[in-house]
């Protein structure tokens, strides 16, 4: 999402200007070519060339660079979106006026890129209906505004107005950027290994982690979808997912069939058992109990359900972690469960699957094409996936 594009970083006057440096860290490490301005006040708080040092070019401070006659409208018209990072008040009060007094606000003024702020102040500051007012106008002609949160501030107060966490940041970036191919669709994700109870204490699982699922979740939420996530997992997620959590396989398809004709499409990223224990005791089991044994009866294949009921337009996409025949196995589900999409890896890899931060999946579609993604971040994989979710909604459309 970040890679090739060009971002002016805007750093102004307040003890929140430290955390800007990681922010720009994390542009750069994603792709993104930075382009820092620093006013006059956010250089007392953080060198120039500590900017310099991590950013793309070169700092820059002035509207009468000797090299850059206008460097205002360079940065304006090059950038594919501004960030405040973090917008002061009077950098807030400026903008929202039109008050063009020094070059950061000028490059605010001169560019019809998409403008991301994120106010840090103290808590009296935040509070004030001048800055309220001000944010508001802001919001209404388009503007991102980050919240900030509440923590210490300086000086050694707690209260709101402390700039937001450096993820959330860069999160907010990501979202304007997404293509918006997702905007206004209802997107079930499942995630995580079911839990399938042998007594009160102990259980049969899997290795699944989630993280390919919630990867998913970020990705889709990132490009406009209304995302609901049933899980077996707890990890953070966006705001505004709506979460379901569930243990077992019984529990995640009460969760999910139910409801599935709501949904525009679903993702079944979940690796679910496909065996319980036939009979599960009430109690925990002693060792010198005489019990040798755990029977496994087959859990209920619920997807089978998902793709013979599948509502008109609805896009189905499952998962197949094999360790051998990978493509002819994915097909072969593909076809007998009805699915769209099938996105298959082989958790026998190094690096692949189960418990990693990386991935490596064939995407197989239901007219047979075939698209690899070679090992790569889950993010990466999980945008492979919705980029073919998109093609295929646009090829129905």
């Amino acid at each position: 999402m970040l890679a090739g594009r060009t971002i002016v970083l805007g750093v102004s006057g307040g003890i929140a200007a430290y955390k800007a440096v990681e922010v720009c860290r994390r542009l750069v490490d994603g792709g993104a070519h930075v382009a820092p301005v620093m006013t006059d006040g956010a250089r007392r708080f953080v060198g120039e060339t500590t900017f310099s040092a991590l950013a793309s070019e070169p700092v820059q401070t002035s509207l009468w660079d000797e090299h850059d006659p206008i460097p205002h409208t360079r940065l304006g018209q090059g950038a594919d979106l501004v960030l405040v990072c973090p917008a002061t008040a009077r950098v807030i009060g400026s903008y929202a006026a039109g008050i063009s007094d020094d070059l950061l606000t000028t490059t605010l003024l001169a560019t019809r890129a998409p403008v991301v702020v994120c106010p840090a102040m103290h808590t009296e500051m935040w509070e004030h209906p001048a800055v309220q007012e001000n944010l508001l106008t802001l919001a209404r002609r388009g503007v991102v505004v980050v919240e900030p949160g509440v923590g210490r501030l300086a000086g050694g107060d707690v209260g709101a107005g402390r700039l937001a966490e450096p993820e959330e940041i860069i999160a907010a970036v990501e979202r304007v950027l997404a293509p918006g191919d997702l905007t206004g669709v209802r997107v079930l994700v499942s995630a995580g290994g079911t839990r399938e109870a042998i007594d009160p204490v102990r259980v049969i699982t899997n290795r699944s982690s989630g993280k390919q699922g919630y990867a998913l979740v970020e990705e889709a939420v990132r490009r406009g979808a209304a995302v609901t996530l049933v899980t077996t997992v707890d990890r953070a997620v966006p705001n505004g997912v709506e979460v379901v959590s569930v243990a077992s396989a019984a529990e995640m398809e009460a969760a999910i069939v139910p409801r599935a004709a709501d949904f525009d499409v679903i993702i079944m990223a979940a690796a679910v058992a496909d065996f319980r224990p036939a009979e599960v005791a009430d109690h925990k089991i002693k060792k010198g109990d005489a019990v040798a044994e755990v029977r496994l009866a087959p859990t209920h294949d619920f997807l089978i359900d998902l793709g013979a009921r599948k509502p008109a337009g609805q896009v189905l996409v499952g998962f197949a972690a094999e360790t051998e025949d990978l493509v002819a196995n994915a097909r072969s589900k593909l076809a007998r469960k009805r699915l769209d999409l099938i996105v298959a890896n082989d958790v026998s890899a190094p690096g692949v699957g189960f418990e990693h931060d990386t991935n490596q999946v064939v995407i197989v579609t239901a007219d047979g094409v075939e698209h690899d993604v070679p090992l790569s971040d889950k993010r990466d994989v999980a945008r492979a996936v919705l980029d073919a979710v998109v093609a295929l909604r646009r090829a129905r459309s």
